[in-house]
């Protein structure tokens, strides 16, 4: 079970846009991670390099945590809003409930 700070600080790091370091710092060796309709990807080096990718097409992101973040025993939803504008222009609004379990301090899924 997550403590509340350790969440409270992968929050913080999301919502700075570091979504790619908190992928390193807060997510198990084995995590996995999934979208609505799409495969899982697995493995911190899939996962990171798959938000770098995001992060790079984007010339601006903004990441907010509408609060609060609900935490029962090993099971934390986060409701967040994503706004990105991307390189050529497009842009893309992403409200999220993000459903994750963790094993002591790791995001093991996503």
């Amino acid at each position: 079970m997550p403590k509340r700070e350790t969440v409270e600080a992968f929050v913080a790091m999301v919502e700075s846009n570091q979504h790619d370091l908190a992928i390193e710092k807060f997510y198990a060796e084995d995590a996995s991670m999934q979208e609505n309709g799409a495969p899982a990807r697995s493995g911190p080096d899939l996962l990171v390099a798959h938000e770098r990718k995001v992060l790079a097409a984007a010339k601006e992101v903004r990441s907010q945590c509408v609060r609060p973040v609900l935490i029962d025993g090993d099971t934390v939803v986060i409701h967040w809003i994503f706004d990105f504008v991307f390189r050529d222009g497009k842009t893309l609004h992403v409200d999220e409930l993000a459903h994750q379990t963790w094993r002591g301090e790791q995001v093991l899924r996503e």
